[in-house]
């Protein structure tokens, strides 16, 4: 008999729609148990503000598995520091939010959660608050001991993982070297064969530079760093090619020769694949010893509370979160 996945869901800021589409989430059985880390009041709150049935069962990690029906949420209690109005933002609650991630992350880290599937926080009122946060990736990645991880968003026909992440753009040149380009790709690839079933994943690199620079006339980058890296991939065996213009390789005869596009910056990559996929993408963070999928949007506060929230992208975080879980 197969053990019953847990699966750790964070609301993220609890002034967003956060807290409105884990609730969305609950009104359906799902295949593993989901388990809020929230405030139980605000949950109640937001469910009677949008009209939805929902019974609470608090709980703690010692108690056995088990699935909820629709209707129900297992819910592990974190109180506020502050009352929330849906849609107005309160720097006292940044502490609340950076307390549910940590409870999730130690609960991958000691096994207890199989994955954690992540609501939108608002990095700059956590930040206003005199907290130092980046993000997600980021703060599992610390919090882990990790070094490198890589951050990639999924739709069933697409996947863009990214070289770097959250940098200014005069930056991202920098931030390109042998050793790191290197440890993305691995990194990928290991995650493609583990968590997707694909012995030879088919990766697609970017060039940095428009025309993926022009062999060294638009920049350097390319013939420097990215070209030598790809060429060592593909002398040990790998299925990697580039480097690729991105205007090139994000056309679709070129896409369904590949499993994953690398990008080299977040706005290279990530404009396509959510023209391609908004609402319901997912994004993943590979390389962390745990699982975490989440959404590919903010935390709409002009939607927080009006029922008008679209959750198809948390279900797909956690639908593929399950899927990978199942693999461990």
């Amino acid at each position: 008999m197969s053990v019953i996945k847990r699966i750790a869901l964070t609301p993220g800021e609890p002034s967003g729609i956060g807290p409105d589409l884990i609730l969305s989430l609950a009104q359906q059985k799902h295949e593993a148990q989901l388990i809020a880390l929230a405030d139980p009041e605000l949950l109640k709150q937001r469910a009677e503000l949008l009209g939805l049935s929902i019974s609470l069962i608090e709980m703690d990690l010692s108690e056995p598995r088990q699935l909820a029906e629709a209707g129900e949420l297992f819910v592990l209690s974190h109180r506020l520091k502050a009352p929330v109005t849906a849609g107005e933002l309160n720097h006292l609650n940044s502490r609340y939010v950076l307390d549910t991630l940590q409870t999730a992350l130690d609960g991958c880290l000691s096994k207890q959660f199989d994955a954690i599937v992540t609501a939108p926080v608002h990095k700059g009122i956590i930040n206003d608050s005199g907290e130092v946060f980046t993000g997600h990736t980021e703060f599992f990645a610390d919090g882990a001991g990790v070094k490198k991880v890589v951050m990639m968003l999924a739709t069933d026909s697409l996947k863009v993982a990214l070289a770097t992440t959250h940098l200014p753009l005069r930056d991202v040149a920098d931030a390109i070297t042998s050793d790191e380009l290197s440890e993305v790709i691995a990194i990928i690839h290991h995650a493609m064969q583990q968590h997707f079933g694909l012995a030879l994943p088919r990766i697609a690199v970017c060039g940095l530079n428009p025309h993926a620079g022009e062999d060294g006339h638009l920049g350097r980058e390319e013939v420097d760093i990215i070209q030598p890296v790809i060429d060592h991939f593909i002398q040990d065996g790998y299925a990697v090619s580039g480097a690729w213009p991105a205007d090139t390789i994000f056309n679709q005869d070129k896409l369904q020769n590949y499993d994953v596009v690398l990008a080299m910056y977040h706005d290279q990559g990530l404009p396509v694949l959510k023209h391609h996929g908004f609402g319901k993408a997912v994004n993943l963070t590979l390389g962390l010893p745990f699982i975490r999928t989440s959404v590919d949007h903010g935390t709409a506060l002009d939607l927080a509370g009006t029922g008008r929230a679209n959750p198809s992208s948390l279900y797909a975080a956690l639908k593929m979160a399950i899927a990978m879980a199942n693999t461990q």
